[in-house]
This record gives C-alpha cells, sequence and structure tokens, in this order.
C-alpha cells in the first residue's frame, strides 16, 4: 500500500501574542522562516503535494514561500476546522490528507513518516498525533475508552476530570480524504467560541464508523507551538542543538555549541573547525580542514577545503582550497577567490574573480574586476567602478605589482607583469612590463606658512 498523502499546512493566523507587524509563521529560527520547516519535512516525507492555508497578510506571506506549494485563502477566522475547508478541490481525490500546523517549526520528516505509516498499517480512517506533558494546560485532550480513542475536548470546554488527562492534541493528523470531506458536510460551530474545531471530525468520523488512531509523539519537541518571541526564542535554541549534534556527530568540531548558529541547509565537511561566534546560513557548503571564526557569518557561499576565514563576512561567494580570508574582510555577492589567496583585514570583494596565489592583504576595495593570478595588491588600492551612473569594470592581468594607494578608474586595464607607482590614479590601459605613474610632481613652496600668515 503506497503511503503518499498530500499535506494541509495551516499559516492563517495572525499571530497576536508575537506582538509584531511580521506574521507568525515568517518568524524566522536561526535562518529560515518556521513555515518552511514544516513544508521542507513534509515533502522529505513523501508529501505529493502541499497546500497553505494563508490568512493574516497572506501576501506578504504568499511573498515569502513562493509558488511551490498551492494556497488556500481563510478571510475570516473561523477556527481549524474552518481553515482547512479552504483548501476546497485539494482535498479531492484519494489520498490521505495531512493536517499541519505552520507554527511548528521543529516537525521532522521522520515522525511524519512514521505518522503515515502507522495510519495506513492500522487502516485508520484518521490518524492524530498525541504527547503526554507534565503540564497539559491549554491543550485539547485526548479521551480514551480504555486504550481507545473516544475524543478530544479543547481546555475551555473540559470538565475538570478531563483537564487531569496529560495526554494531549498536538493538532497533527492524516485523514483518509473521503472521511474528511464528508465529516466537513457535519462539522458544526456548537461550541463556547462559535467555531468550526477540526478536532470535532474525528468524533464525527468516528460516529460514521470509521477507525480513529492515536500516535503518540516520542519527542514532544517536534510539536512546540510557537505563539511568543519567548516560545520563537525556546525552539531556536532546540533546533540550534539539533542541527549542531547533526554536524558534531558527523565530524565538524565546534569549539563551543551554545555559541554557533548554523542554518538547517549548510553542509560541513570532516575536520572542519567552527570557533565561537560563528553564523552560517543559507545553502551554504564548507569543505573539510577548514578554520571557520571566530565571529564570521557566511550565508549561501561555497568555501573549499583548508580555507580559513577569521572574523569576516561572506554573502554569495565562492572561495577556493587552501585561501585565507580576514580578519575583517568582507566579501560581496558574486566574488570568486581562487587557490592560495589572501585576502587579508579591511578588504571588501564584490562581484569580482580573484585568480590563484593573488594577495589582497589589507585596506583595499576590489569591486567589478577580474583579477589575474599571482597579483600584490598595495595598501589602500581602489577599483573606482562607479561614475555615479553606471557600474564598469577593470581587468588585471597576472603577476601584476599594483601600489599602495592606487585608484584604477574602470574601465581600464593593466597587462600582465606591469606595475603601479604608489598613489597612483590610473585612467589609462597599462600594457604589460610597463611602470605606471600617474601623480602630480612635488613640489615644496618654503616659507609659505609665514608668507600667507596661516
Amino acid at each position: 500500500m503506497s503511503n503518499s498523502f498530500k499535506a494541509v499546512i495551516l499559516a492563517a493566523g495572525q499571530g497576536t501574542r508575537m506582538k509584531s507587524k511580521v506574521p507568525k509563521v515568517l518568524h524566522k529560527v536561526i535562518d529560515k522562516p518556521m513555515v518552511d520547516y514544516v513544508i521542507d519535512e513534509s515533502i522529505k516525507a513523501g508529501a505529493s503535494d502541499i497546500c497553505v492555508i494563508i490568512g493574516h497578510q497572506s501576501a506578504m506571506v504568499k511573498a515569502m514561500i513562493g509558488d511551490r506549494v498551492k494556497y488556500g485563502l481563510q478571510t475570516e477566522q473561523l477556527g481549524t476546522g474552518h481553515a482547512v475547508m479552504q483548501a476546497g478541490d485539494f482535498l479531492k481525490g484519494d489520498e490521505d490528507i495531512a493536517v499541519l500546523c505552520g507554527d511548528t517549526p521543529l516537525i521532522t520528516a521522520e515522525t511524519l513518516k512514521k505518522l503515515a505509516d502507522i495510519h495506513n498499517a492500522q487502516n485508520n480512517s484518521v490518524t492524530v498525533v498525541s504527547m503526554i506533558l507534565d503540564d497539559p494546560t491549554g491543550y485539547g485532550r485526548i479521551i480514551r475508552s480504555g486504550e481507545n480513542f473516544e475524543k478530544i475536548v479543547e481546555q475551555k470546554d473540559a470538565t475538570d476530570e478531563e483537564k487531569a488527562c496529560r495526554e494531549v492534541n498536538t493538532g497533527v493528523y492524516i485523514f483518509k480524504g473521503a472521511d474528511l470531506t464528508a465529516a466537513f458536510e457535519k462539522l458544526t460551530n456548537n461550541n463556547a467560541q462559535g467555531e468550526y474545531y477540526l478536532t470535532d471530525t474525528l468524533e464525527i468520523i468516528k460516529n460514521n464508523g470509521g477507525k480513529v488512531g492515536v500516535m503518540v509523539a516520542d519527542d514532544p519537541d517536534e510539536f512546540l507551538g510557537v505563539n511568543s518571541k519567548l516560545q520563537l526564542g525556546e525552539a531556536t535554541t532546540i533546533m540550534k542543538k539539533r542541527i549542531n549534534a547533526f554536524h558534531m556527530l558527523n565530524g565538524v568540531t565546534l569549539q563551543d555549541p551554545d555559541n554557533t548558529y548554523i542554518g538547517k541547509d549548510v553542509k560541513i565537511g570532516e575536520d572542519t573547525l567552527i570557533l565561537p561566534g560563528c553564523y552560517i546560513e543559507g545553502d551554504t557548503e564548507i569543505g573539510s580542514d577548514c578554520i571557520i571564526g571566530p565571529n564570521s557569518r557566511i550565508t549561501s557561499s561555497k568555501v573549499n577545503n583548508c580555507v580559513t576565514v577569521q572574523n569576516s563576512t561572506m554573502i554569495n561567494a565562492f572561495v577556493d582550497n587552501y585561501t585565507t580570508v580576514g580578519p575583517y574582510a568582507y566579501l560581496r555577492p558574486n566574488s570568486k577567490i581562487g587557490e592560495h589567496v589572501r585576502i587579508g583585514d579591511f578588504v571588501e570583494i564584490k562581484n569580482s574573480t580573484i585568480d590563484d596565489g593573488t594577495k589582497v592583504s589589507h585596506l583595499t576595495y576590489v569591486g567589478d574586476s577580474d583579477v589575474g593570478k599571482f597579483v600584490n595588491f598595495g595598501c589602500g588600492t581602489v577599483t573606482v567602478n562607479y561614475d555615479g551612473k553606471n557600474k564598469f569594470r577593470c581587468k588585471i592581468g597576472d603577476n601584476v605589482f599594483i601600489g599602495c594607494n592606487t585608484n584604477l578608474v574602470a574601465p581600464v586595464e593593466v597587462a600582465d607583469n606591469a606595475y603601479t607607482a604608489a598613489g597612483s590614479t590610473i585612467t589609462k590601459d597599462v600594457p604589460g612590463d610597463s611602470l605606471a605613474i600617474a601623480r602630480a610632481r612635488q613640489e615644496n613652496k618654503e616659507g609659505w606658512r609665514v608668507k600667507t600668515g596661516k
């Protein structure tokens, strides 16, 4: 029997307890919005299609998630059952329907796979995930008759005896599609809040002769719902520990795991050392035998093997083997750094290619440039790439020596083996094997201060 399923993710709520202008599900855990984790894990678990139910600031949520899912719009907040109904035609068909919450970023694909397996193996009409809590306050209670499911009672509708139950509803379910749509035909809002509870569909399905199963969660942390900035911090701490443990078990050394933040999609090779204070995010890939940090931020970049990055920032950049970056360097988008390169302190590289063996040691800006092999940049060099309206490129050949405080006014080319004198402003191409000097001859006016009375 196939365990394929479709997923409906509830993401329409305002999240007033977040006290934020940003929709709740878009708040980030490390480097990704909460709802992205739920979508990604659903896909990993085998979801064939996903529908996200949006409502509050729906345009913002849709813009962040993009077109990889379908959408349903809940214009009025009339309960979880009403929210799932907004999936409309998405619910039709033979596949099972998993219902998930967009504010539970810690859920895993493994748990969703296990849920689908149990649901199919037991031939349930619906299977709900429960968890056992020491303090169940605020959660809907799973009420059983012996071992069998009887009903779910919301906290505000529960009796004192029912409130004493420690088995609670996580808000995660998987339904047979036909049984869910049939239950919706009988669903009412006859309760204290006047809302359409999705939980009521379980009792309807049971009364219709369907089988309701319960899967008790192995790890309640996976179902931590984030409703405030405090809970967002708690989820971030759990996610950070989970990700860091994965990398350490796979051969990465984290000198201070509590002070290291690594995104879920980051890949790091064996015997790489991550020093304290690092923030590594996006789809970054770091090779083996690297030293990263301390206090470096790397975003959606690729770093090959045996690279050292100290106290520096990289965004959408590439660094090849045996190169050193920093301290206090800034590699901006589309920077491509070759092997055995030295990018030193207070150096900024932007939209440029730096070939093998080149040294840009300190206090230099290289923007919109193509730099050859074994070039030496003197301190204070600037590629002047912007005239106030347009950007232009510089081209620097192999074995070029750029003197200190040189301005290369693009578009300009310095050919192989050429030199520029310190303090020059280069506005014309420099031929190979030449020395370019572009500065005014020094003139000393003796006694000038006395004569002018300065």
